[in-house]
């Protein structure tokens, strides 16, 4: 497997992500889980509150373990 660095380390940097969320209506709240990643699932009485609250889960999974000084690295693998 080969790593090559695109633009190196970035401290303070946002992550951006392009992710594709399935929804739904229940009978009380909207529900959603992430396509690529679903067993990230939450809930929301609107469709905005259900964006906000994904929003909030995925970066809660994704930074979980992480510190808060962290920097975010494009990388590209080959296999």
């Amino acid at each position: 497997m080969k790593m090559v660095n695109r633009g190196g380390k970035k401290k303070g940097t946002k992550m951006k992500a392009k992710l594709r969320m399935v929804y739904w209506k229940s009978d009380k709240f909207w529900l959603g889980k992430l396509v690529d990643h679903p067993e990230i699932m939450t809930q929301g009485e609107t469709l905005k509150e259900l964006e906000e609250n994904m929003f909030d889960a995925y970066k809660l999974m994704l930074l979980d373990d992480v510190s808060g000084e962290h920097g975010i690295e494009e990388i590209i693998l080959s296999v």
